[in-house]
């Protein structure tokens, strides 16, 4: 993809400067059935298609700017998962209202680090580089394959997918390459945890 693992990495020493949550935080929320909703255009009719009875009992994990289209009908996620490049406006009214951020650090949101990080509470730090101190690697590469790569981490082993569209073909280049990649580790992830996806029609 081109991206500069250095500058990743000074990203997260930045993160880490902060005041981060440890990780056992997201211990005491994710429980063995997690809803992850992506930001593409389809979440909102999943989230009206969503039975209460799946949603009911499940820890509901935002990948970055689907916590708006959360809000917008009117859900607080248990956990946002977020690089900060979406509504970081919602993304704060979500953490305000319960919701933990787990921020991740990489090259090209240096400034978004430091410019937003001070303003949440109960942060989770994250690198897609080598992980030390309070700022961890889950797996997982794009907001949305992260949360469930995190989620499975700790412990869930039922995710349902809301909200990706591996084929929309009104995407810029750069990101239908990451949702191709995406929708291979989700595939992976699947041979290991119960994954399931709502249908995009």
């Amino acid at each position: 993809m081109g991206f500069s693992r250095k500058d990743d990495e000074n990203s997260a020493r930045l993160l880490s400067t902060m005041a981060l949550a440890d990780s056992c935080i997201l211990k005491t929320i994710i429980t063995r059935d997690v809803i992850v909703c992506g930001d593409a255009k389809v979440l909102k009719r999943h989230i009206e298609k969503l039975d209460k009875n799946e949603s009911n009992g499940r820890v509901i994990i935002s990948a970055d700017g689907a916590t708006s289209k959360l809000l917008d009908a009117g859900l607080i996620p248990d956990i946002i998962v977020s690089d900060l490049d979406g509504c970081v406006e919602d993304i704060l009214e979500a953490n305000r209202k319960g919701a933990v951020v787990v921020v991740h650090a990489h090259g090209d949101n240096i400034h978004l680090v430091r410019d937003h990080v001070p303003a949440l509470t109960n942060v989770v730090g994250t690198t897609q580089s080598k992980p030390f101190d309070t700022v961890y690697n889950f797996g997982g590469f794009t907001d949305g394959d992260r949360c469930a790569y995190m989620a499975t981490a700790f412990g869930a082993n039922n995710i349902l997918l809301l909200g990706f569209d591996f084929d929309d073909a009104s995407v810029s280049y750069m990101k239908r390459k990451k949702l191709r990649w995406a929708s291979y580790l989700l595939s992976i992830l699947s041979e290991v945890v119960d994954v399931q996806w709502m249908e995009v029609c």
